[in-house]
């Protein structure tokens, strides 16, 4: 039932609302008739005859240079084999939608009902006109290598078959690292290939042209050892046949100091590890469960330097690391090739951006101390936002380099600038938090857990490893949802508060003790336990769940009330906010307050604003603050903009470190032009306010609902702020994505309380 669940999940995923991942949006105004006119007739005609005279025009008129073509004709798709086109679209969009979140590339997927190599070659190359680059992708070999080198010789654009070339530019870079820290020489190592497909071949090519004799690479088969005295041979494994006398992976690995798996789980044995040359180097890539095992091999060889194609290990081996960023690359200086020098120049960017600092936000993202060249890092993470910068700008340079660049770079500063400014920071921010959660996941309780909506988060959040969920509720009625959705929870903790009777017991004589003087008996306090929100708070408070979320069938006051008298307000903190953060094209704008104080006094605003400061700052973002209202500077009178303006002048005087500035209006708080042209005195320096104070709760509840709805930003939160442990309160009706999003926003908090005991995250 679990398999069939997930099963449901992933199609779930791609049907519901869209069909699909990817859609085509306009990047023109379109709402008045002259937007039309300009957009089709009779205003395409100017743009359509320059290019007409000059080919070249169609980069400057077209999205041309920004488009790329994903195609495929699903013979080789992911581990599915030749499931044909249409079964192989899901895939080609996931690649469109990897070309866009990491690189800002427009992408068509294109599946072709063809297996013939001329009529592939034929359809393919007569589609140029369109697109500013060609990524070839699930083409079974031998047709693969026919089908690429044709291509890129017939067209004038950049052509690469990723299966064949992203993992060999991965693991090359993995490798150059790899040899280092072991002490290893390129043109002395002997390696052994498990797997002789694309992949195989091209890994191999590389490593030839990056200094590895050819000889020292021997290519193992499902016939085992490719020898040259093998009777059938074709032209592709004949390049790695090898003369000496091996016949079987044990007896190739013998004495080898680097392993390579790009064939199937569990082929590659302990017993074979051992008899590898000191400090040997092991990239077991196979998918999703690699040659040999990680904690094996480790457990194996002490002086091993181990390399998986799996997120959850050390040195993972991913394709994303290279694809996105080499068309950037190729296509920013509009190359008529990706060649071999510009391949090396990848390679050698990446192994050397593991060698750099990492920064702050990257550490902090995995949940470690520390992040630093070395056995269990080199290569870099997939979420480091130098990637886009550094390989993309090195391969444009070995473009220009080696001739293959139809434009030139000339200030590479601006260039790098631009590059890290393609993304935005919406993805970037909830992936990062996501992957630092997971880095050290929490034990959450969620109080609502006879809900199917909270179970099926719980059910999500263990899964991918981002909390340990607690199930907080009737037990039997817990089950019952369970069995009736065939959610995988079995081994999930239930705590029925019902059963529970010693824990109720303690949990209100502690309540008692805190609040006697507020009115609370201790009857009144043993009735207070009944509810599931002091229960669950109480967990937290007492250890025994390091975060609480709650909120889906209560409303918002009620679930606040039990966080704050059973956990309190932190150290130094007057009083609780709460923020949005909202995820916009532009990047995250965080919103404050959107759920707590109904009509903030001055001294509220400026404790509401000290509070948003440090959060927004813990989430590696540099705050840049406005107190809106609607009035600049005093251009309007009234309570609201004397209140900002009041507020703004606290701020500045009590803690000058915080770059704040008001009253403004929204627009020109938001536009860094329209600030800087009407008020270049402003504290924010003409950059645009990514962090938002509003005078009073039904403005920014508003605002933020409004974004979210016509602006189809995703809002993330409402985030807690300023109690003195992680309870965390959903909005009612929350969806379950809210739901997810919420726990890792629980699990960062956690984990940012453990690291400076009484100052949390949030």
């Amino acid at each position: 039932m679990d398999k069939l669940n997930k099963k449901q999940d992933a199609l779930d995923y791609h049907s519901k609302g869209r069909p699909g991942k990817i859609q085509v949006l306009p990047t023109k105004p379109t709402n008045t008739q002259r937007d039309l006119t300009l957009a089709y007739s009779p205003g395409v005609a100017e743009p359509c005859l320059r290019i007409a005279d000059n080919k070249e025009d169609v980069y400057k008129y077209t999205a041309k240079g920004n488009l790329v073509a994903v195609i495929s004709n699903g013979t080789a798709v992911l581990g599915l084999g030749n499931i044909g086109p249409e079964a192989g679209k899901p895939v080609m969009e996931g690649k469109g939608l990897l070309f866009k979140i990491f690189a800002d590339i427009d992408v068509f997927d294109l599946e072709l009902d063809v297996t013939n190599v001329d009529e592939f070659v034929k359809v393919v190359k007569a589609l140029e006109p369109t697109f500013g680059g060609v990524n070839l992708e699930d083409i079974k070999a031998p047709e693969c290598f026919e089908i690429e080198r044709r291509l890129r010789e017939e067209m004038a654009i950049p052509v690469m078959h990723d299966d064949q070339h992203g993992t060999a530019i991965i693991s090359s870079a993995a490798l150059l690292n790899a040899c280092e820290l072991q002490g290893k020489r390129l043109d002395a190592v002997k390696i052994v290939v498990s797997g002789a497909g694309a992949a195989a071949i091209s890994c191999s090519r590389l490593y030839v042209s990056l200094g590895v004799p050819k000889e020292n690479i021997v290519m193992i088969d499902r016939s085992g050892v490719i020898r040259s005295d093998r009777e059938t041979l074709d032209t592709l494994k004949a390049e790695f046949a090898t003369t000496r006398d091996l016949h079987t992976l044990d007896e190739a690995v013998v004495g080898a100091d680097v392993f390579i798996g790009l064939s199937a789980a569990d082929t590659f044995s302990p017993e074979a590890l051992l008899t590898m040359a000191e400090n040997p180097i092991v990239f077991a890539m196979a998918n999703p469960n690699p040659e040999i095992a990680y904690d094996l091999a480790v457990a194996t060889r002490s002086d091993i330097i181990m390399a998986t194609g799996r997120s959850d290990y050390p040195n993972q081996v991913n394709n994303v690391l290279g694809f996105p960023y080499i068309f950037r690359g190729a296509m920013d200086v509009r190359a008529t090739t990706i060649n071999e020098e510009m391949k090396i120049a990848a390679v050698r960017a990446l192994a050397e951006l593991a060698k750099k600092n990492v920064p702050e936000s990257v550490v902090q993202a995995y949940s470690l101390d520390n992040l630093k060249f070395g056995k269990d890092y080199i290569i870099p993470k997939p979420m480091d936002p130098r990637l886009i910068a550094t390989v993309s700008s090195a391969v444009a340079k070995a473009a220009m380099e080696s001739g293959v660049a139809r434009e030139v770079i000339t200030d590479w500063d601006a260039y790098s600038q631009l590059l890290s400014q393609r993304l935005g920071g919406e993805d970037p921010l909830l992936r990062n938090m996501t992957a630092k959660a997971k880095a050290n996941p929490k034990r959450v309780v969620f109080a609502e857990a006879e809900q199917f909506k909270i179970l099926k988060a719980a059910q999500i959040v263990k899964e991918e490893g981002i909390a340990v969920p607690i199930l907080l509720g009737n037990r039997k009625r817990i089950n019952e949802v369970i069995n009736e959705y065939a959610l995988d929870l079995q081994d999930v903790t239930i705590i029925d508060p019902d059963e529970e009777r010693e824990k109720k017991q303690a949990y209100a004589r502690f309540l008692y003790e805190k609040r006697q003087r507020k009115g609370v008996t201790m009857t009144t306090a043993r009735g207070m336990m009944r509810s599931r929100n002091y229960f669950g708070a109480c967990m937290v408070e007492f250890g025994e769940a390091d975060a609480m979320v709650s909120g889906l069938t209560h409303d918002y006051g009620s679930t606040l009330r039990a966080g704050l008298h059973v956990v309190g307000t932190a150290p130094g903190v007057n009083r609780v906010a709460g923020m949005y953060g909202m995820l916009t094209k532009k990047g995250p704008v965080f919103f404050a307050d959107t759920t707590v104080n109904i009509n903030p006094t001055v001294d509220e605003l400026v404790d509401i604003t000290v509070l948003v400061d440090s959060v927004v700052r813990k989430l590696n973002i540099r705050p840049r603050i406005a107190l809106l209202s609607y009035s600049n500077f005093g251009s309007a009178e009234g309570k609201t903009p004397e209140k900002m303006a009041a507020a703004a002048q606290v701020l500045h005087e009590k803690y000058p470190h915080i770059t704040v500035d008001g009253d403004l209006q929204a627009n020109f708080a938001t536009n860094a032009s329209m600030l800087k042209e009407n008020f270049g005195f402003s504290m924010l320096n003409g950059n645009p306010a990514n962090t938002l104070i509003f005078p009073n709760l039904e403005s920014g509840n508003i605002a933020y609902k409004l974004l979210q709805e016509l602006g189809e930003a995703e809002a993330l939160g409402p985030i807690l702020l300023g109690l003195n442990k992680p309870i965390h309160i959903l909005q009612m009706a929350s969806s379950v994505r809210e739901i997810v999003n919420m726990t890792t926003i629980a699990v960062v908090d956690a984990q940012s309380k453990d690291a400076a005991e009484h100052e949390p995250m949030i």
